[in-house]
């Protein structure tokens, strides 16, 4: 199984191009501190395809966290010089929009999947219920004790 999963920041812009037959492909580097050593990063470079790359190269800024899963990819390409050049990418299928740079950490509910853009949280709910009333509608005038719970 190839399968990646990370959380880091942009170190710069994301850099949009298009291939020769019309596909948007979008890459950027992010940067992922170490469990054991939070002083060190790695620098992992990330390529998005069509609508999740129009997403990134629109919605994503330098300096901003996202959540990207993906598939490690190698390739090689021979250099000017002649030289064989190794590249290690993840090739994301999702990639999550988190706190843009100055927002305290708060999430800018932005979705970058392959499903499209979602819009901010904020806009398409009005408020987060309270938890009293998630299940009101259900539970009719049922009370139940905590300790009477199974589980």
């Amino acid at each position: 199984m190839n399968k990646a999963f990370i959380v880091g920041r942009l170190t710069r812009p994301p850099e949009a191009r298009t291939t020769s037959s019309g596909v948007s492909v979008t890459t950027f580097t992010v940067a992922v501190t170490r469990r054991n050593n939070r002083e060190e990063a790695d620098f992992l470079n990330i390529v998005t395809w069509r609508g999740l790359a129009d997403n990134c190269a629109k919605y994503l800024v330098q300096g901003q966290q996202v959540a990207v899963v993906g598939e490690i990819r190698t390739r090689s390409y021979e250099a000017n010089d002649g030289s064989r050049r190794y590249i290690t990418e993840i090739q994301a299928d999702d990639v999550e929009f988190l706190a843009r740079p100055g927002s305290n950490g708060n999430s800018q509910g932005y979705s970058g999947n392959a499903g499209g853009y979602s819009a901010p949280a904020a806009q398409t709910r009005q408020s987060a219920p309270k938890e009293d009333d998630l299940f009101a509608s259900e539970m009719g005038d049922i009370l139940v004790d905590d300790e009477d719970l199974p589980f």
